[in-house]
This record gives structure tokens, C-alpha cells and sequence, in this order.
């Protein structure tokens, strides 16, 4: 038991008066566990199904705007041709095909560009002489668009997997480490200092003190370096790709094919959804602590 722990055990608090009328176990601020449980449970449940419901509302509001500018005389196809052309690829394996080989290079590229820029982010934000021999290159780098690395990486890697991988690499690294170093650099230094008071030392205010303070900038920097590695994806399918969703948005561009055009958008779109909305849950179940709205 801590020092705190023990002092506030030593101490004798008056117990509250007994309401008059109340049961003989029933002291003055006794309330029901499970109505004090219930309200912020169906608060929340109110405002999960409030916002899947306006979610579904937006999406038609999207799909009937959308319709109504392909009949209105816009080049676009209406979703009954998407989803005919839909249709088409998956009964024909395409569309697995093209998807599965698009997912794969995301999440192997924003697996280690993650993996790579939490500790270099953790290491810039916690020393200072780190910080000065790496910074500068990160901010050089963030000015150049992955997309300009392209022929520079089919010159050095050639043209299979590896360059498509690195430029999707880039993006999401140059995404995540800034925001892990912004997370490290703005840790309260009030929490640190207290740490150091209490005896703790640099790893134990690292492992207890930083790491859980930056994390919340580390997860929205990984959802924004997933969606920089999902932007980049089709560029990365030009270096003489065979099969991916980026692919076929390209081949079908060639013909003119909008219905397949809108398939691989589609797809991008709702593939990219589903993993923020898998990193956002990550997010809230890893910063309980943290106040929200």
C-alpha cells in the first residue's frame, strides 16, 4: 500500500446521518447500484443508435443525390449499373481477387510504417539530441508527396511488390510519427514531475506516464496514416500491377468503363471504413480515461 493509500486509510470519517424512515442498512448517499449503472448505459446506447441512424440517413441522402445527378445528364452511372457491374465481379472472382491483393499491400505498408514511427516519435519526443539529427529529415520527407518517390523506387526496387509496398510504407509512416511526437511533447510536464517526486525513474515514467499520455495521438495518427496509405494505393498499382483494385480502376479508365470505376471506388471507400472504424474502436477501448463528447 502506497503512502497516499495509507494515509487515507488512517483517517476516520463521520458516517452519514440515517435518513428518517430509511431501512437500518441504508445509510444517507446509498443508491442503487444498478440505477446508478443504468443512466450512463442508456446514454450512451441512446447516442450509439442516434448516431448509426444518421449515418443510415446520410448514406441514402448520398445514394439519392447521386442518382439524381446521373439521371439529371451527368456522366456517371446510376448504382443500378454499379451494382449490376458489382455483380459481375464477384460471381467471376475479380473483385475478391483485386480486393484481397489491395488489402494486402495496405495493411503490410501501414504495418510497418506504423511499426516504424511509434519509436521513432517516442525517441524524437523524449530526447532532445534525437530529436535534432532526425527531425529535419522527417519534415524534408513530409514535403515530397509519396508519389514523386515512385520512379525513383522502380529504379532502386525494380517492379514487384517491394516498391508498391514502400511507397505505401511512406505515407503512412510520414503520417504516424509526427503525430506520435506530438503526443510525447505534449505529456503535462506537472504528471512527470510528479512521477519523479515519488521515486519513479525514466523507464517507469516512460512505461507509465508517457506512453499512455501520447496515446490517443498515436491512434488518430495511425487513422490518418491509413487513409494516406489507402490515397496512395492506386498510384502504387501503376508500378506494373497485375491484379488490385487501383489495377482495375486504371484498365477501366482505358475503356471508358464508369460502372467498374465506381466498383473500385466503392470498394476503396468501404474497405478504408472498416478499418478506421476497427482503429476507432481500438481508440475508445484504449483511452477510457480520457473525457469525451
Amino acid at each position: 500500500m502506497s503512502v497516499l493509500d495509507q494515509r487515507s486509510a488512517g483517517q476516520r470519517h463521520p458516517r452519514p446521518e440515517r435518513r428518517p424512515g430509511a431501512a437500518p442498512g441504508a445509510e444517507a448517499g446509498d443508491t442503487p447500484a444498478g440505477a446508478a449503472k443504468s443512466v450512463p448505459e442508456r446514454s450512451r446506447s441512446g447516442r450509439r443508435g442516434l448516431s448509426l441512424a444518421l449515418n443510415a440517413v446520410s448514406v441514402a441522402l448520398g445514394i439519392a443525390l447521386w442518382w439524381a445527378l446521373a439521371s439529371a445528364g451527368f456522366k456517371l452511372p446510376t448504382p443500378p449499373e454499379v451494382v449490376d457491374r458489382a455483380g459481375t465481379l464477384i460471381s467471376d472472382g475479380t473483385l475478391a481477387d483485386d480486393a484481397l491483393a489491395s488489402l494486402t499491400r495496405v495493411l503490410i505498408g501501414f504495418a510497418l510504417g506504423t511499426a516504424v514511427a511509434v519509436p521513432v516519435g517516442f525517441l524524437m519526443g523524449w530526447y532532445g539530441i534525437l530529436r535534432g539529427l532526425i527531425e529535419p529529415w522527417i519534415q524534408f520527407f513530409r514535403t515530397i508527396p509519396p508519389l514523386a518517390i515512385i520512379p525513383l523506387a522502380v529504379v532502386a526496387m525494380g517492379i514487384d511488390e517491394t516498391p508498391k509496398i514502400f511507397v505505401i510504407f511512406l505515407a503512412a509512416f510520414l503520417a504516424c510519427v509526427i503525430s506520435t511526437f506530438q503526443g510525447v511533447v505534449n505529456v503535462d510536464p506537472t504528471l512527470i514531475n510528479a512521477a519523479r517526486v515519488l521515486g519513479a525513474g525514466d523507464a517507469t515514467i516512460f512505461a507509465r506516464v508517457v506512453v499512455p499520455a501520447s496515446t490517443p495521438f498515436i491512434l488518430v495518427g495511425m487513422r490518418v496514416g491509413l487513409g494516406s496509405a489507402w490515397a496512395t494505393l492506386v498510384a502504387a498499382e501503376l508500378i506494373a500491377a497485375q491484379e488490385g483494385l487501383g489495377y482495375r480502376m486504371q484498365n477501366a479508365q482505358l475503356y471508358y468503363d464508369l460502372p467498374t470505376l465506381f466498383v473500385g471506388l466503392v470498394s476503396i471507400g468501404v474497405l478504408g471504413l472498416l478499418m478506421d472504424r476497427a482503429l476507432l474502436l481500438a481508440e475508445r477501448r484504449l483511452t477510457r480515461w480520457q473525457e469525451r463528447r
